[in-house]
């Protein structure tokens, strides 16, 4: 039976995905000693920008994100957005494409500290998916991430995701897949006004149809619960154990007050400081 985590990487012009794997991989390797397979649409990079960071990877497997790319805001604080290319449409295909038998699927943005995810192996349940997150900041409104439209169905995560090659989880991300190449139906069907593509939205959307329309338990929680930090904040430094981060003030618009964290696994969906924290720290 093999094990391992699998991370998706594809730049965009501004954000180097691929520079925040090479530097993810590190940490999988320190807490979870599992074998890490990259999945990209640039592998060639590897032999210009990133040749030093090849060899930590288990495998390179070159992929085209299916369709054209979408266009999303990406925030840097506050005050700061730009318009990016979103480049997201292979998560869908990761059921076909990785080597392991059970496989742990992560966001380049997500940064490892403890080794809870390896528990993942030790449970009954072959799909895991996080349906539950805390903030770091405590108060603030977390109603984006609790249904996936006002009128519609649960939210689920699609940042770390957990599954074992059973027919049934063939089924879900076949399933998955054509919600994927019918998104503009979907997204009407469930009410969502974004015609983005967003894979938490397409799991969510999967989910509930394999639960029968219904809430059901098709999936369970991971263990332990994952830290995020919205694009809101702004990660400073990253440590050994954990990371400092200026959060956004509930109560005080723009302002931020530090927040250091330890050994805890946390989502950082600021992309921009997240490349800079990498690159300050090499």
């Amino acid at each position: 039976m093999t094990r391992g985590v699998v991370l998706i990487a594809n730049n965009n012009e501004s954000i180097d995905y691929i520079l925040q794997a090479c530097y993810s991989v590190n940490n999988i390797k320190k807490y979870l000693d599992l074998p890490v397979t990259l999945i990209t649409d640039t592998p060639d990079l590897f032999k210009t920008k990133y040749v030093l960071y090849e060899k930590l990877f288990d495998n390179i497997i070159e992929h085209t994100p299916y369709g054209d790319y979408t266009v999303k805001t990406y925030r840097d604080g506050f005050f700061d957005s730009k318009p990016l290319k979103f480049k997201n449409s292979s998560r869908a295909s990761v059921f076909d494409l990785t080597p392991y038998d059970e496989t742990i699927v992560l966001d380049t943005d997500v940064l490892i500290f403890n080794n809870n995810f390896l528990k993942c192996f030790d449970q009954m349940h072959d799909l895991l998916i996080y349906r539950n997150t805390i903030d770091v900041c405590g108060g603030r409104s977390d109603g984006e991430f609790a249904f996936i439209s006002d009128a519609s169905v649960d939210f689920y995560w699609a940042t770390c995701i957990f599954f074992r090659k059973t027919l049934e989880n063939e089924i879900f991300f076949n399933l998955v897949q054509h919600i994927q190449e019918n998104w503009n139906h979907y997204r009407l069907l469930y009410q969502i006004t974004s015609s983005v593509f967003r894979n938490d939205f397409a799991f969510s959307i999967a989910i509930h149809i394999m639960n029968g329309s219904t809430s059901g338990d098709f999936v369970k929680e991971f263990p332990g619960k994952l830290l995020y930090s919205t694009d809101r904040d702004e990660l400073v430094t990253i440590y050994d154990d954990g990371v400092l981060i200026l959060v956004e003030k509930t109560d005080n618009v723009g302002k931020q007050t530090p927040l250091r964290t330890v050994n805890t696994n946390i989502h950082i969906m600021n992309k921009f400081s997240l490349d800079r924290a990498i690159k300050n720290d090499n």
